[in-house]
């Protein structure tokens, strides 16, 4: 099924959710795709300086891998197009507007919104509001 590529009928349709874990960033220099597979990254992303991974705290911790910030993920649980125009533009103004910084990553069915924990239960309403457009 293809995804939706009408931006107001996405936002009519975002029906966002707060995922229980405790999420971080770390990057590993020297590392190449597939390497730290037993961490279970939820999503890694080969870059010229390291290999970054998307993983829980409690697997990075247990890792022993570095990272900075801790961050909440809320999967926004509408089924956009890759090729629809305007909803990270969206979720990223809302955010910024209240000083709220929004790492996305777009999975093929749902795109999700990595916020600093300390400002995720603001970002979840502001989020869940966006539907009301």
């Amino acid at each position: 099924m293809p995804g939706e590529t009408d931006l107001k009928a996405i936002l009519q349709s975002l029906s966002p959710i707060m995922l229980d874990e405790t999420y971080v960033f770390c990057t590993v220099v020297g590392a190449s795709y597939g390497d730290y597979a037993e961490t279970a990254p939820i999503a890694s992303y080969q870059e010229n300086e390291g290999l970054t991974l998307v993983l829980t705290q409690e697997r990075a911790d247990i890792a022993k891998l570095g990272y900075e910030g801790l961050f909440s993920c809320i999967s926004l649980q509408v089924h956009s197009s890759l090729e629809s125009v305007g909803l990270t533009a969206v979720v990223a103004g809302k955010l910024a507007a209240y000083e709220i910084s929004a790492n996305i990553i777009a999975g093929y069915y749902h795109d999700h919104v990595f916020v600093p924990q300390a400002q995720a239960s603001e970002a979840f309403g502001l989020l869940r509001d966006l539907n009301k457009v």
